[in-house]
């Protein structure tokens, strides 16, 4: 399956290398980096003629992605704005008249529930929130750990039906009807967020860029795909007691997401406990180490990574060969390396 080369997101990766072979203007390689959006660590990366041009151009995007992870934050208020924490402190009470880019993600959620057969549910935020509570209280209290009770994350799954998410478009209102239902986007809205602020930029002086927002990766130019004009992106490798990176990819103009099991969690009598929750156990999945999925849109991208996570390997690979431009490459609970068939043509020698 060749994938198109129009800009989307990466998750899970790392810059590494670019060559500008090709190049008509001269241009100079500038990046920045942060840490106060989507609560992760990001760099933006860019080829453009002056500092001063990265500078307003790397700061505008910024900004944008901001206002992004403002309106998607479900732990936090914002002063003027209605979010996803006001709609969830309202459920039950009434709808929330909401900015239309959560409307947006909010369908494209729906969309995702659908093509994971209900894997990835926007909707599943009272089960994750029990789960995120255990987590947070032993990662500051190791030695008292425990686990969620079964019975509470019983009571939590009855309060997760999609049906319940009442969205009026034309109205731009959202209404959560169960007043025990809360929503949670960790799921999509990073790899959402970046597909749109990237789209956007690519012509507004980041036309030569790859961005790594907390590992989603959207690399923007050279669409021709020439050797020699990708970017070379650095998979993590979920073995920590191995190299630093699985593998590296090139790739121009697509994104690249990871889901895994090494890096958001906590443990429990001696057990690692991660954060990507089976709706149908109520437990962490346990199908593989990571999963990554190149695509040209990155909250496609990083849906469809959580998706796979939540399934054995052999039922996602025959999803991603079902799929049109998408490739995906899994690290089994041996360590086994799995890729779909048209994975190799990104694989960096």
């Amino acid at each position: 399956m060749r994938l198109s080369a129009r800009c989307a997101a990466l998750a899970a990766g790392v810059f590494m290398s670019v060559s500008l072979t090709g190049c008509t203007a001269r241009l100079e390689r500038f990046s920045t980096s942060f840490l106060d959006v989507f609560d992760t660590a990001s760099t933006i990366v860019a080829y453009t003629e002056n500092e001063k041009a990265f500078q307003e151009s790397a700061g505008a995007y910024k900004d944008l992605l901001t206002e992004y992870h403002q309106l998607y934050d479900i732990y936090h208020t914002y002063e003027g704005m209605n979010n996803l924490k006001t709609i969830n402190d309202n459920a039950g009470i009434a709808p929330v008249e909401v900015d239309s880019r959560i409307i947006d993600l909010l369908q494209f959620g729906r969309e995702m529930y659908d093509l994971s057969d209900g894997k990835v549910n926007i909707c599943f935020g009272s089960v994750l929130s029990v789960w995120h509570d255990y987590r947070e209280e032993g990662l500051s209290d190791p030695e008292s750990a425990q686990l969620p009770p079964v019975d509470e994350l019983t009571a939590a799954a009855a309060h997760t039906n999609m049906d319940d998410l009442i969205i009026d478009a034309d109205a731009s209102t959202v209404y959560l009807a169960d007043p025990d239902m809360s929503l949670d986007v960790g799921s999509i809205a990073k790899g959402y967020a970046v597909e749109q602020v990237s789209a956007q930029f690519a012509d507004k002086g980041l036309s030569n860029a790859a961005f790594s927002i907390g590992g989603n990766v959207c690399t923007v130019g050279w669409k021709e795909g020439k050797e020699g004009n990708s970017w070379i992106i650095g998979l993590e490798n979920p073995d920590r007691s191995q190299e630093d990176y699985l593998m590296t990819l090139k790739l121009s103009g697509l994104s690249v997401v990871t889901s895994g099991d090494y890096q958001r969690y906590y443990t429990v009598d001696g057990h690692q406990y991660h954060h990507i929750i089976d709706p149908e156990t109520l437990m962490p999945a346990e199908y593989m180490h990571a999963v990554s999925v190149i695509s040209d849109r990155s909250g496609y991208a990083d849906g469809l990574s959580t998706t796979l996570f939540l399934m054995p390997v052999e039922e996602g690979l025959s999803l991603v060969e079902s799929l049109p431009d998408v490739e995906a490459v899994w690290v089994t609970n041996d360590n086994e390396i799995v890729t779909s068939s048209g994975f190799d043509a990104y694989r960096n020698p």
